[in-house]
Order: structure tokens, then sequence, then C-alpha cells
């Protein structure tokens, strides 16, 4: 068992951090016109630079900029895109108990990529990191599945493969651009795969004009597409969870139905996958990663409750992991990010950072 030097790392972490109190009410103050943009931006500087600091004094190999700067994991990257507009739906995505804000994606337009605000977000990340910058995107995939194709023109794209190979091309053009301003840690978060392993979220698909048994054949293509290009130094990992808002969740549903495909047939290097509670299922689908050098960062301590969990009961999870598939294969994190949106998990910013300073810990002890 061995420390690793490259990513993912024996402990790491999704990428999304609890929102400040200042920067939450400096954005307040910006969106009532009472301080001008570039008064924000140095607030989110600041804010930026203080939690790269923490990262690394708490031992992480990596430090990302917490999403700061984004209202939105998903939306803020999708609307940046040529051809995709934000725009006021008349209600928000449903989680167990809590709804968010009414705001959604649609397709109006050929889909591309001609720059994005988001690579000089990358650009200031690294310059302030001592440790791997991890630049966290949406994935291809899921900027599909949760609108469907209810929200893709039909006079821009009347059949869904144009739309594919467009959405494709534009995310090679995105990946080569964080890669050229230094990025060698990318991360897609692709909550699709997770929602194709809950019977509801099936339904939802179906409803919304899409075949779900098809769907992850057509996503692991989309991303392989969208990595075709990809450097041999840029290592690319996805995130798949089943929801993440106010410390609440969309599905439920292991990961069967999918991880053969999902392991096998996506060419990246790694996956970030939740198993903090039942919700999520066995880690038997562990049976299908392949030997060799993807690793699997298991998500066994949660970023949605703020109690801190048992380090034996962790490490028993990670053992119970061997059974399926090698230690030198697998790594820890929290199951999600703390922050999918800027509205954050309900526990504070010193619970958050206790619970990653416990997967530095465990890691340590686990791994050396």
């Amino acid at each position: 068992m061995t420390k690793r030097t490259t990513p993912p790392f024996r402990a790491d972490h999704v990428g999304s951090l609890l929102r400040p109190a200042a920067l939450k009410e400096a954005r307040a103050r910006h969106a009532a016109g009472a301080i001008p943009a570039e008064e924000l931006k140095a607030i989110e500087d600041r804010e930026i630079e203080r939690i790269v600091k923490k990262q690394q004094e708490i031992g992480l190999q990596l430090a990302t900029d917490g999403e700061l700067r984004r209202a939105w994991w998903h939306f803020d990257f999708y609307s940046g895109l040529d051809g995709v507009q934000l725009y006021e739906t008349s209600h928000g995505i449903q989680f167990a108990g809590v709804a968010t804000r009414s705001e959604g994606i649609r397709v109006v337009g050929k889909v591309g990529f001609s720059g994005h605000p988001q690579i000089d977000h990358f650009r200031f990340l690294k310059s302030k990191a001592r440790v791997a910058a991890k630049m966290c995107i949406p994935a291809p995939g899921t900027m599909h599945f949760r609108q469907g194709r209810q929200a893709i023109s039909r006079e821009i794209y009347p059949d869904l493969d144009g739309f594919f190979a467009d959405l494709a091309a534009a995310y090679k053009k995105a990946v080569r651009a964080f890669y050229d301003a230094g990025c060698r840690y990318l991360q897609f978060d692709d909550t699709a795969w997770a929602m194709l392993c809950s019977a509801f979220e099936r339904e939802q698909s179906k409803k919304r004009g899409d075949d779900p048994d098809t769907l992850p054949q057509h996503y692991a293509r989309l991303t392989n597409l969208a990595l075709a290009d990809k450097p041999a130094d840029l290592v690319v990992t996805m995130h798949s969870c089943r929801g993440n808002f106010r410390s609440k969740w969309i599905a439920e549903g292991g990961y069967e139905p999918v991880a053969e495909r999902l392991f096998n047939d996506v060419n990246v290097d790694g996956y970030f996958l939740e198993w903090e509670t039942e919700r999520a299922g066995g880690l038997e689908p562990l049976r299908y990663v392949p030997k060799g050098n993807k690793i699997v960062v298991l998500g066994l301590v949660s970023s949605k409750l703020a109690a801190l969990e048992d380090k034996d009961d962790i490490k028993r999870r990670i053992e119970e992991a061997t059974k399926y598939v090698s230690i030198d294969q697998l790594a820890l994190s929290p199951q999600c990010g703390f922050a999918s949106t800027e509205e954050g998990n309900v526990l504070t910013e010193e619970e958050q950072w206790a619970k990653l300073r416990l997967v530095v810990e465990i890691a340590q002890e686990v791994w050396g």
C-alpha cells in the first residue's frame, strides 16, 4: 500500500465548500446593486485564497476553489457555453422535502465553446495553490439528463445525434482550454449515472421524452468523445451522486444497474462515488472495476451531516471494499461536495474542516 503522488489522492474531496459568511453577504449586496462586480471579485479572491491555504494546512494534496464563484455546481458552467441559456422555470428541482430555486437551462442555439469565465477562475486557483489545483465542471451527460429532450430546441437539433456531437466537440475544446491554463486534475461531475439507478428518476426520464435504458451508452460515448484528445498528463475523474442540496438528496438505489458500463466503458482515471448511507446500496458493484490503474474514491464520510464519523467504522467499510477491488485502487473522500449550490449543506465551516481532516487522518492510517 502506497501513498499516491498523482491524483486522485488517497485523501481527496469532491470539490465544493461552504460559502463563507463574508462572501454570502457580498453576493447579496452585489445583487442589490450596493457594491460593484470588482468589489465582489476581490472578496471572492480573498476567500478562495483563505480556503486554499486551509486545504493545504489540513494535509490535503489537492485544493479546489470550493466553487465559491458559482451559484450552482452545474448551471454556471453550462450557461457559459454557446447556445445555452439560463432561464427562470415554473418550479425548482425537487429534493427530499425541499426544492431549489426555480432556474434551469435550455438549448436555444448551436452548442459550442468559445471561451469561458471558469478558465480564469482556474488560473487564479492555480496561482494560489502549492498542491495540485483541482477543477470541477459538470459532465456533458448531465446537461442532457436533468432537462432532457424537452429543453433542446427541435429547430436547432431535430435529432439528438447532432446535439450530442456538438456537445462533445464543445467539451473537447473546454478540456483543452483548462489544460492550456495549467490544469492537470479535472473532474466531471456526472449525477446522471447515479440517477439512472433510481426507478423514480428513470420514470421521470421517460416523461421528459428519453429512453433511460439507452442513456448510459450515450453518456459513455459522449464522455469518451469529450476526452478523445486528452493529454496523457491530464488526470480526469468523475463524481456521481444522488443529489446534494441543503443536506437533502433526490434519488435512491445502488450502482448495480450501471456499474459494469460505468467502470469499463467510460475513459476516466477515477471515480468519486457515494456510499455513506444505505441510499447508495452496497459495495458489490465494485466487482466490475477493471484491474489496473483506475481508482475508486470511496465516499464514506457524509458531507450532509454534521456528526463526525467513527474512524473504525470507516476503516471497516474500506476493508469490505477490498473484497471486490485491490486496496491500491481505492481512496477516501466525503460522499459529495459541501455546497453543490451557494446555499450549502446544513453544517458549519468548522464541521466541514473536521470532516476533511478526518479523511486525511484515516487515509494516512490505512495507506501510510
